[in-house]
């Protein structure tokens, strides 16, 4: 399809786009992993396989199946070929616990899991869990053990698939509580390639070192392929290994999260690497500091685009860095088609330059979290004429130039003595530091003054400063409401597999 095609059709599904690459160009590559390469007329077959598959072993349309494996060429195909049936999957995480695997797969209604080896063992050490059929997935780029249950044909015609049509249930990274089923909709997922069409045309090269389970990935992945692109699959990442099939494959696109930023910036041999093939890189999922964003415009060729938003979806804003040096401070202007707000405590719409929680609207939004309406409704904030929007949870303001500005996520808003500290404000002073690596500020139970922030360090190898000298650094800097009551070194802050700091962790760290 030409660029044209895609940005002004109502709705393709993803399954019916990788049939007309199939069709037009079907020695394309559309998947590699290490030295394994699938076509799009190998991917189509196989996508059909899995559908007939499905269907005999009793999964039919608007069902659901669940995943739970490291990124790989099988894991690709079931998801693809299951989408092609019209049926929803739901991606999970290899380091789940077993009960906690177990309780989302019940959750989100699975009738079938496809896991790999190592699932498999941790599943056998909590026999009588996993009580539906499983399938076991290949994780070396081969589909050899998939196709001993794969049909032998490609079975007979596939529904049509409607925009209303779950696609995925992506069970959130229980950062801020009880992991939620998120409800994504074919319809949804069409918004997010078009919107990011105009960027990826033609056929890119995209290069993913995050798991697939995550919509961190899938934002980049769907795109790739439903446009006829190719996808490289690297299922754990390591610098070096990035940067060689970066170069091997000439890749045109990726999707990293700020800390895998973080390390191939500070890598010793990237200087040495060619890198002039990229023609943009995306980052989203955690902050995203100015200083690190700068460092990648210097150093690493093409452009460089942040993208803020929810696997909720509805609110999303993005920020072309390199064509906007001077903002990046920022997370961009709201993307085509989002109507996005800040709102004060009451609900109210605030002007540019007043903090409160962003919400957001667009075509791109959950249909909602999956047996939970509660939940969903507590998600959602309507405006006066009943126009539904997504809460994110955030608090931001926009400046004088339309430009979104994040403060802290809502949750993490310390209230101490009756004023809000934002631990981002407090983060910031801390890595001014020269010894801090890292740093996160949460709250804590105070008898005297509710809450008070204490702050988790990260020190430079090396450090011989004290944790009793760095905390009265800071305090020295914040405002007298601001300071912190204590301050604790710490080997790693804890982290979700697509980085996001886990400070439900710390506070249970700093609980004991």
């Amino acid at each position: 399809m030409n660029l044209e095609e895609v940005t002004q059709q109502v709705f393709i599904s993803v399954s019916d786009c990788i049939r007309r690459m199939a069709d037009s160009t079907p020695a394309h590559p559309a998947l590699l992993q290490d030295d394994h390469r699938l076509e799009y007329a190998e991917l189509d077959v196989l996508m059909d396989r899995v559908a007939a598959s499905l269907y005999a072993a009793g999964v039919g349309p608007r069902q659901t199946i669940a995943i739970c494996a490291s990124s790989s060429i099988a894991y690709a195909v079931v998801f693809l070929g299951a989408l092609r049936a019209g049926i929803a999957v739901t991606p999970l995480a290899p380091s789940l616990r077993p009960e906690d695997l177990y309780a989302m797969i019940a959750d989100s209604d699975a009738r079938m899991a496809f896991i790999d080896c190592e699932v498999k063992k941790a599943l056998e050490a909590e026999p009588g869990l996993l009580t539906i059929p499983h399938v076991l997935l290949d994780t070396d780029g081969t589909h050899r053990v998939l196709a001993g249950w794969l049909c032998a044909d490609r079975g007979g015609e596939q529904p049509a698939v409607a925009p209303d049509w779950p696609f995925n249930i992506i069970y959130s990274s229980g950062t801020t509580g009880r992991p939620k089923g998120i409800v994504q909709s074919h319809g949804m997922r069409w918004g997010h390639v078009q919107r990011a069409a105009p960027n990826y045309h033609p056929q890119p090269v995209t290069l993913l070192a995050t798991p697939l389970y995550s919509n961190t990935t899938l934002a980049s992945f769907f795109p790739t392929i439903a446009l006829g692109g190719t996808v490289i699959l690297m299922p754990k990442f390591e610098v070096a290994a990035y940067l060689g099939m970066a170069q091997k494959h000439r890749a045109t696109h990726t999707m990293l999260v700020p800390v895998q930023y973080q390390r191939i910036m500070a890598y010793p041999g990237l200087a040495q690497a060619d890198l002039s093939s990229f023609r943009m890189k995306y980052c989203t999922s955690a902050p995203f500091s100015a200083a690190l964003k700068a460092d990648i415009l210097d150093r690493w060729p093409g452009g460089l685009i942040e993208m803020y938003g929810m696997t909720e979806g509805g609110g999303t804003s993005l920020l072309a860095a390199h064509e906007f040096p001077h903002k990046l401070h920022t997370v961009g202007r709201p993307a085509p088609g989002t109507d996005m707000r800040v709102l004060d405590d009451d609900g109210h719409e605030l002007p540019p330059g007043q903090a409160g929680e962003i919400v957001g609207h667009s075509a791109t939004m959950m249909t909602g979290y999956h047996n939970d309406p509660a939940r969903t409704a507590e998600a959602e904030w309507h405006d006066r004429d009943g126009k539904r929007f997504i809460r994110t949870g955030d608090i931001g303001y926009f400046d004088a130039d339309g430009f979104l500005v994040l403060v802290d996520r809502r949750k993490d808003v310390v209230i101490s003595g009756g004023f809000n500290i934002y631990p981002s404000d407090l983060e910031a002073v801390l890595r001014q530091h020269a010894d801090v690596t890292e740093a996160a500020v949460v709250g804590m139970p105070s008898a005297r003054w509710g809450e008070t922030p204490v702050a988790f360090i990260v020190p430079r190898d090396g450090s011989t400063n004290s944790a009793q000298a760095m905390l009265e650094w800071a305090n020295s800097r914040l405002g007298r409401m601001q300071r912190l009551s204590d301050l604790r070194f710490v080997p790693g802050l804890p982290r979700s597999p697509i980085g996001k700091v886990l400070k439900t962790e710390l506070r249970k760290q700093a609980m004991q």
